[in-house]
C-alpha cells in the first residue's frame, strides 16, 4: 500500500517514477497557454492532434499569480492512475467495482486546523476576487473564462440530510460569483438543488480543489451504480483503506475535504440564471470531453461567501478533453459494466476498457468469453447490461478472449475479421444518451426528436462459438525474449 493520502504526497510518489512527472520556472499565461503547452506534453483524450500521453506537469511560475503553483495531468495516464491507486492497469475497473462495493464513509477531521484552512479569506474583505486568489486557467482563447475543472462539490439534501459529492464545471464570472453547469438529470446534487429551488432557498455548496486522486475517481460513479444516498466519498476511503477527512466550512452549513488545496464556499442561489459567457461574450463553454467546445447555456450562479487554503497552495486542473477526464468518467464506467454483467451472469466477461475516443463514457470494450454452446448470443446480452449500467454509453465493442480490449489496433483488427455490418450491428435508437454529443442534436437527422437522444450501437466483433477453431489466431512459439533482449523486457 503506498502513502498517497492528498495531492502532496501524489506528487512526491509521481517524482519517484520515471516519466511521470516534469516541472518548469518559465513563466506561463493561465490564459489559454497553460492548456496549450499541456496539449503537446500530456493531454491525449480527445484532444485535436498532435497530443500523447506524457508526464503530469507543474508550473511554478504563473502570470498574475506569484507565488502561486499549478498541476495539470496527474490522471492523465492509465499506467499513473494505476500507480497512484496501487494496482495494475489492466484491473483498474475490477480494483474501482470492489471499492464502490465496499464503501468506508467519510470522518470528522481529527486535528484542530485542516490544512485546507491555514489561510483564510472571506468575500466580506477588502479587495476580495476569487479570479486573484484561485489561479484558475481558460483552456482556449475562445473559453467563457477561467475555470476550475477539478472542483469536487458536495452539497446535502435539505429533506433528508443525505450528502453527495460531484464533479462541475465552474467558470469564475466576478470578484465573488461562480457559474456551475449541471447536466441535466445525471447529477445528484442536480437532483438536490432543485429541492432548494422548490423551497426558493439558496443551497450551501462547497468546492475543494487539489485532492487525493482516488477522490477524483470515486466520484465519477453515477446511477445506478451509486444512487442518490451513496456519497461516493465512501468508496475513496475503501481505496485507501481509511475514511476521507471532512472539515466544517467557516461560512455556510456544508463540508468540505481536509487536506484540499483549495476550498471555494458559498451559495449555489435558486432561480438565478446567467449566460455562461456573462464575462467575455464568446458565444462559447470550455473544451469538454468529447473534444468539442458548445455553446455557453444559461447556468446558475455560486455566490461565494469564502476562500481558504493552504500555505502556499497547489492549483489542480485538467483539460477537459484530456486523459485525465477519459479516466476520472472511463474507470467508473468499466467498474459500473463489471459489477452489472458479473451480477448476472459471472465467469463471461473477462475485462471493459472505456475507450478514450468515447471520453470514457461513449464507447466500451467488452472481453467476453464463450465457454459453451449456450453461452452464443449472451455477449449481446452483456452489452445490453452495459447500457443499463451506464445511461451516456453510446457503443459498445464486442471482442474475444484472444484480442486485447486495450490495444485498439487488435480491437480494429477483430472488427475486419470477425464481424460483418449487416449481421453483427444491434442498433438500440431513440435512447436517451449525453446532450454535448453533437451528433444527437435533431440538426444532424431529422430523426433524433431531442438533444441527448441518440442511437446505441452494439458491434459484435466475436467468433461464433461453433466456428472457434476456424477463428483461431496463429500460434508462435512462446518464449522469454530477456534472453536476447535482456535491458529491453
Amino acid at each position: 500500500m503506498n502513502n498517497v493520502n492528498d495531492l502532496r504526497s501524489a506528487i512526491e510518489l509521481l517524482k519517484s517514477l520515471p516519466g511521470e512527472y516534469v516541472e518548469t520556472d518559465v513563466e506561463v499565461d493561465p490564459k489559454a497557454e497553460l492548456s496549450g503547452v499541456y496539449r503537446y506534453v500530456g493531454a491525449g483524450g480527445t484532444v485535436m492532434r498532435p497530443t500523447k500521453i506524457g508526464p503530469a506537469m507543474v508550473f511554478n511560475n504563473v502570470k498574475g499569480h506569484p507565488g502561486a503553483r499549478v498541476i495539470i495531468g496527474v490522471l492523465a495516464s492509465r499506467r499513473r492512475v494505476a500507480a497512484l491507486l496501487d494496482t495494475e492497469p489492466e484491473r483498474l475497473g475490477f480494483f474501482m467495482r470492489d471499492a464502490v462495493k465496499q464503501p468506508i464513509p467519510p470522518a470528522a477531521y481529527a486535528g484542530d486546523k485542516p490544512p485546507c484552512q491555514e489561510v483564510v479569506h472571506y468575500a466580506t474583505d477588502e479587495g476580495f476576487d476569487i479570479r486573484k486568489l484561485v489561479p484558475a486557467p481558460t483552456n482556449t482563447p475562445e473559453d467563457a473564462g477561467p475555470y476550475v475543472t477539478m472542483g469536487l462539490c458536495a452539497g446535502t439534501d435539505p429533506e433528508n440530510g443525505d450528502t453527495d459529492v460531484t464533479i462541475h464545471r465552474l467558470c469564475l464570472q466576478s470578484a465573488d460569483e461562480l457559474s456551475m453547469w449541471i447536466t441535466p438529470g445525471a447529477r445528484h446534487l442536480g437532483a438536490f438543488y432543485d429541492k432548494y429551488e422548490k423551497l426558493n432557498k439558496p443551497m450551501p455548496i462547497s468546492v475543494s480543489i487539489g485532492l487525493d486522486p482516488a477522490i477524483y475517481l470515486a466520484s465519477g460513479f453515477e446511477p445506478p451504480t451509486t444512487p442518490i444516498g451513496y456519497n461516493e466519498l465512501g468508496c475513496a476511503g475503501a481505496i485507501r483503506q481509511k475514511p476521507v477527512e471532512l472539515c466544517k466550512c467557516l461560512t455556510i452549513d456544508e463540508t468540505a475535504v481536509a487536506n484540499a488545496e483549495y476550498v471555494i464556499e458559498g451559495l449555489l442561489m435558486p432561480h438565478d440564471r446567467v449566460p455562461e459567457d456573462r464575462s467575455t461574450g464568446t458565444g462559447k463553454a470550455m473544451p469538454e470531453f468529447p473534444g468539442q467546445t458548445g455553446p455557453a447555456p444559461m447556468v446558475p450562479i455560486i455566490k461565494v461567501t469564502a476562500v481558504t487554503h493552504r500555505e502556499n497552495p497547489i492549483m489542480q486542473t485538467t483539460i477537459g478533453p484530456s486523459e485525465e477526464h477519459v479516466h476520472m468518467a472511463g474507470l467508473p464506467t468499466e467498474a459500473s459494466i463489471i459489477n452489472m454483467v458479473e451480477t448476472a451472469m459471472p465467469g463471461r466477461l473477462l475485462n471493459v476498457y472505456a475507450h478514450p475516443s468515447g471520453g470514457g463514457k461513449y464507447m466500451a470494450i467488452m472481453q467476453f468469453k464463450k465457454s459453451i454452446p449456450s453461452d452464443e448470443g449472451r455477449q449481446r446480452q452483456a452489452a445490453l447490461l452495459a447500457f443499463s449500467a451506464f445511461s451516456e454509453l453510446k457503443h459498445v465493442i464486442l471482442v474475444d478472449e484472444d484480442v486485447d480490449p486495450f490495444d485498439s489496433n487488435d480491437v480494429l483488427w477483430a472488427l475486419n475479421t470477425r464481424y460483418q455490418g449487416d449481421i453483427d450491428t444491434v442498433t438500440i435508437p431513440g435512447v436517451r444518451c449525453h446532450p454535448l454529443d453533437h451528433s444527437q442534436e435533431p440538426s444532424y437527422s431529422p430523426l433524433i426528436s431531442d438533444v441527448g437522444i441518440s442511437c446505441k450501437t452494439i458491434f459484435d466483433c466475436t467468433m461464433p462459438f461453433k466456428l472457434k477453431d476456424h477463428f483461431a489466431r496463429s500460434k508462435f512459439l512462446d518464449v522469454d525474449p530477456k534472453k536476447w533482449l535482456p535491458d529491453m523486457f
